[in-house]
Order: C-alpha cells, then structure tokens, then sequence
C-alpha cells in the first residue's frame, strides 16, 4: 500500500501540490489571508498560505536528523462544507513525520469552505512536500503564450487524480433496483422536503443532497490494503479521472442456482455482464451496460416467457428482458444492451437519450408506467422549478405478435408520448397529473400534435379519432402524515366516457383502475425497517384498444400492472438492512380474471390486453375478475449481504411460494402450486419481477 501511494504522489506532482475535487466548484476555499483577494487569484493565495503555515509550524522529528533522511512524504486531506481541515491519509517513510503532519493540521484555523452553485461544499487534496521542508515561494501567474516546445510535452502533461466517487453526484440515473431504493426512501419523504419521487429512475446528484452515498459508504467499508481487497470489497474495478472527465469500468455477474421443487426442475441463470459509466465536463454524463445471459427457470416462469414468445421461431421472451433464443434444449439464450447519454445544462432541466426502463409512481407497483416489461428506446426530458417537476417522456416500443407484422415480415412499431406534472402544494401533500397517447405511423404518417411537449391528448384524439390514437390520463396523489408515515394513491382512466365511468351500469368502457398505499419507515421503531403495504384493483378491458396495436405493451408485455387488467391485489413488502446484511419479504394476494380459450367458450373477459376489443363477453356488466376467477397467492423471502456497495455487488439467497388456482382447469390455465429455491451472486442493476 506504502508503495502504491507513493507512486501515485509522483503521478500527481513532486514539486507542487494539486487538488482534487470531489465536486464541481465555483470557488476556492478561503483563508481569512485571502479575503480580499480576487477569485481568479483563491487558488494562489490559498496554496501559498496553506505551505506557509505548514512550514512555521511543522517540527521536524529527531529520527530525519538522526538518519540523516531526506525524501518526500504526501498527505490527502479534505476542507468540509464547514471548512474545516480533515486529514484522510499520509505517505511517510516514519510514523513520526506522520504524527507531526496531523500535529499541524489539526492546529489549521476553520476557514470559508468551497462554494458550488452558491452552497458550501467539500473540496479534496493531495499535497506531496520535501523532508526537509523548504520555505515556499508565493505562486506568480504568467500569462505568457504557449510555445511549441511545450505543445510538444502536452501529452507527458495530462494529468490523473484519484477517484473520488463522482457519480454519487454525478447526472446519472441511480439503478432501479426495489432493494436498493428503500435504503433512502425515507430521507427523501420527509416532512417538509421539496422533493418529487413518482419519476423514476432518480439522479444520484437529486438524492445525494439527502442521503450522502459516499458517507453510508464510508460506514461499511472493509479495512483492506491490498488492491484485490479493496476492488473486491469496496471499489470500482477500474477508475480514471483527469482534468474534465472520468469514467468506471465494472464487469459483473448475475449466478443463480436453484430449484422449483414442484416441478422437479433444476433451475439457473448465467449472466455476464460489463458496464462502462462517467461523466465529461460539469453537464455530461453516460452509462451503458451488456448482458449475455442463459438461463431456465421455475415452471410457471418458463410457461409464460413462452406463452408471450415473437414471432418469427424464437422461442420466448424473457419477462422483463428481452427476446431469447434456444438454448441446448430446455434453457433460453438471451443478450440485453441498455445504456443512456445525460445531459443538464442547468439546475432546471436534464435531458436523457438511451435505451432502458422508466417507472412512474410510489408503489411497487404502477398503474401509468412500470418497469417490469423489456428495454425500449427512449427520450425523456425532467423540467424542476420551483415546486414543480415536469417530465416529458417519447418511448419507441414493438408489437412482435405475427398478427401485426408489417409487409415486410419486420416487427410493428408504435410511439409512446407522456407527460407527468408533480406538483408539492404543501410540505406533506403531492399530487400529479399524468397522461400518455399511444399511436404508429400509418400511411398518412404521425399526428405531429402528439410531438407537443405541454398539450392535452385526450383533446386531440377526440379531433382526430379514437383509432388514430390511444389516450390515458391519471391522477396520483401523496401525503405524508409525518416523517414515517406517507400514504399514496394513484387512478387512472383509460376510456374517458363520463357516462360509462360514473354510469353504474358496469360498462365495457369502464376502463379505470385506482391503487392507495402505505408506507412506514423505521417501523415500530426498528431503525431501517421499511414496511409498504398496497392495494391496486383495474377493471377488464384497461390498457386494451380497438386498434388493437394501440394497446399498453411492448413486447407482448404490459407497460402498467404485469397482470394487465381485471385484477384486484393486495401486496405487503418489507426490507431491513444493517450496515451490508439485507433482508427482503413480499406477501401477494390477488384475484385475476382469465379468459377460457375452450371450444365452448372464447369469449375476451377483459384481462389480456393483446385481444380485440370486438371479442367482448359482455358490453354491461362487467365485473374485476370476470371470466375464469383465478385465486393468486405470492410470497417471496430474500436475505444476503452485500459484497461491493460501489457496484451493488450482493450474494443472497431466496424462496418463492406461488399458488394459482382458477376456477376452470384448461390448457394455459390451470391449477398449479410452485416452491422455488435460488442463490445467488449479482451485480444488482436492475429488478427481477417473479410475482405474477
């Protein structure tokens, strides 16, 4: 370790010192030397006055005369947002240079700390000095034109700093990852807060300023020395940083082994993965992830990956993945890419451009947007001022169904437009506002209005047609009783008709759906216990169209609630952590309505959302559950420890019960009972949804 901070001080300098920032900055931290100076000039006067008072202060040790020792020692300190002096770590041949350097330091005056977008932050430092000290020179700046000799050394002059973590404030999406995120949910609904948490994924710079990731890390990082110690247990696998930019650069894995006891089926997943993320400059960041996976699962896990398989041969599509092929002879092959450039150009807007997932809403589960099917191409603008946030949201999603091809045998695209308004009218209350049109190029090409980023679809779809679009709108709505307690909601209409929705009369066109929730922090006043409890109810034929390419889905999944429609759920989650031990619990009891596909019977009951509307059971009537009224029960434990909290790298260890009980046996449908055993090590990016 000595040996590696050394080289790493001769990568830096060895005849000045650098700093090395942990954030953007707009100012030097000031010593009261320098409080007249310009700002152009902070840095100068900052190091001249720091070299200063270690050189009248510093006492040279007895054990430098007597060995007659002469060489360089480094220390890497950081100023606070409090601005005060904290040393991290010292480079020195004697614990007794040692002792003196914290000597000094811890005699440094408080000082004004570093400022960004005009709020104190912490700066960090790396500062070599010869043993004997020197007395310093003041720095002089010279503003003189560079030369070609020294053009001629600009490749020997780029410089490398030490990762300091910059993506916990960096433009990046924090992983949507259910176990990861109830680790600071708390401390973004406390009472009073000017936050806005229905748009997922979350930027780590959002969140940071409530939940400091570097300083939770720093609470369980293991004690390791050796460089295969710290990349296994605390760090990225490979980091770089220079003068403006930076990057990560992880492999992973996603192993699991297990076993659906029922079906007597030896179950496994086999995923490799390698992600690259950084930002350039204080606006830029990027991310990109590959997966090449192979895997087979429980039965019923299997029987629906199948059950919604592309056309064209392959044999399935993997829930929440992607389309797989065949592999050897009961397994699935399926490779997955997700990535997403980031850009803010100011505290009030980020743009989004990448292939992958979004999630609106507080639940487990959404009613307007989830992530529970596949990755899609997509464009998203996030608009905060003031306390409100506005989120504009294009995705490219495909029907895959053989139905639906286009002349040319290529899978069916259509175009996804949302818009969302979040918006705190008190310090507890939140309520949001969200609508969506799905439409496909036609002919006659696109309704260029659906391209409007402030506009009210339902308006222009009843202009145009209902068949030249499918329009959704909702409310949702949030309180926060106090800092533990918040209760949440959402309601959704799909087929906007007063006199069918209020009507009373059970019609078709009832196409609604309503979920309340309720979440408890440090519950019972257990630090750390999160509970959530939720109910979500949709009536059949929700998220369907009479266009029937129009539907809510991609990939032959539904884009809202997995179960698609006409459904009632009742879900109790909770999660535990300390300090890297995890736990997880799940209990799901609902009622789901299946359509019979006998010959007596083929009548659409409402719950798939891929059937022609034209195939109703009944036009009046219409009841949650209709049809083959099937009995669902869930339940899921997860515990295991997590390895790397800069990768999310865990080792875990879960059951599932799953029991699914219709009240007609037939063909898809039938009576069937799951125990399913799994461990496994993963690098958690993203969520695995077993619970349907």
């Amino acid at each position: 370790m000595k040996k590696f901070a050394s080289f790493l001080v001769l990568l830096i300098t060895v005849s000045s010192y650098s700093q090395i920032t942990t954030v953007n900055f707009e100012k030097y931290p000031v010593f009261k030397e320098c409080a007249t100076i310009s700002i152009d000039s902070l840095e100068n006067c900052f190091n001249y006055t720091l070299k200063q008072f270690i050189f009248k202060n510093f006492k040279t040790p007895k054990i430098v005369s007597e060995e007659n020792y002469k060489g360089k020692t480094a220390v890497f300190f950081e100023i606070d947002k409090t601005g005060n002096f904290k040393v991290l770590y010292i480079d020195a041949v004697y614990n007794e240079i040692k002792d003196e350097v914290k000597n000094v330091f811890n005699q440094l005056p408080k000082i004004t700390p570093a400022t960004y977008n005009g709020e104190p932050t912490y700066m960090q430092f790396t500062m070599p000095f010869k043993i004997p000290l020197e007395e310093p020179q003041e720095d002089v700046i010279h503003d003189e034109p560079e030369n070609l000799n020294s053009l001629s050394n600009e490749y020997d002059d780029i410089e490398k700093y030490p990762y300091t973590d910059e993506e916990y404030r960096s433009n990046l999406n924090i992983p949507l990852s259910t176990q990861y995120y109830s680790r600071f949910d708390a401390e973004l609904n406390k009472v009073g807060t000017n936050t806005h948490t229905t748009q997922k994924p979350f930027i780590y710079s959002e969140v940071n300023k409530y939940y400091n990731f570097e300083e939770k890390n720093k609470a369980i990082l293991k004690p390791k020395n050796s460089w295969l110690g710290r990349k296994w247990w605390n760090e990225h696998m490979f980091t770089y940083k220079g003068d403006d930019f930076w990057f990560t650069l992880d492999p992973g894995v996603d192993l699991q082994i297990g076993k659906d006891i029922d079906a007597d089926i030896d179950t496994y997943n086999n995923t490799r993965l390698l992600y690259v993320q950084g930002g350039i400059g204080k606006k830029l960041n990027f991310f990109t992830v590959f997966y090449e996976s192979q895997g087979r699962f429980a039965d019923y896990y299997n029987r629906y990956a199948e059950s919604i398989k592309p056309s064209g041969g392959n044999p399935a599509i993997i829930p929440g993945r992607g389309i797989a092929k065949e592999f050897k002879t009961d397994a699935y092959d399926y490779p997955v890419a997700t990535g997403y450039v980031s850009y803010s150009p100011s505290k009030y807007f980020n743009f989004q451009l990448g292939q992958g997932k979004n999630f609106i809403g507080e639940g487990h589960r959404s009613l307007f947007l989830s992530d529970n099917a596949s990755p899609y191409p997509y464009f998203k603008i996030n608009t905060t001022i003031w306390k409100l946030k506005y989120t504009l949201l294009y995705m490219s999603l495909k029907d895959v169904r053989s139905e639906v091809l286009n002349d040319n045998n290529s899978y069916r695209n259509k175009y996804i437009a949302s818009h969302y308004l979040s918006w705190n009218i008190t310090k507890r209350l939140n309520i949001g506002f969200f609508e969506s049109v799905i439409w496909e190029n036609s002919n006659d090409g696109s309704n260029l209005a659906y391209y409007n980023p402030i506009i009210f679809y339902q308006a222009i779809q009843f202009s145009t047609g209902s068949r030249s679009g499918n329009a959704l709108i909702g409310l949702s709505a949030k309180y926060k009783i106090t800092d533990r307690i918040n209760a949440y909601g959402q309601f959704i209409i799909d087929e906007f008709s007063s006199s069918d929705v209020f009507g009373g009369e059970g019609s078709w066109k009832n196409k609604t759906g309503y979920q309340i929730g309720l979440k408890y922090y440090d519950a019972f006043g257990l630090k750390n216990l999160y509970l959530q409890t939720e109910y979500n109810r949709v009536r059949p034929y929700t998220y369907s169209h009479n266009t029937i390419v129009l539907n809510y889905g991609h990939n032959n999944q539904s884009i809202a609630h997995p179960y698609g429609a006409s459904f009632s759920e009742f879900l109790l989650i909770g999660h535990y952590h300390i300090g890297r031990i995890f736990g997880d619990a799940k209990f799901i009891v609902a009622k789901r309505g299946f359509d019979f596909n006998t010959e007596e019977d083929q009548a659409f009951y409402g719950e798939d959302i891929y059937r022609e509307e034209g195939d109703r059971a009944f036009e009046n009537g219409n009841e949650v559950a209709q049809g083959n009224t099937t009995d669902f029960f869930f339940a899921e434990f997860q515990g295991g420890y997590l390895l790397n909290p800069s990768t999310n790298f865990k080792v875990y260890g879960s059951i599932i019960f799953r029991s699914f009980t219709p009240l007609v046996d037939t063909e898809d449908i039938f009576d069937n009972q799951t125990t399913w055993f799994n461990l496994g090590i993963r690098t958690d990016l993203f969520n695995w949804h077993n619970d349907f």
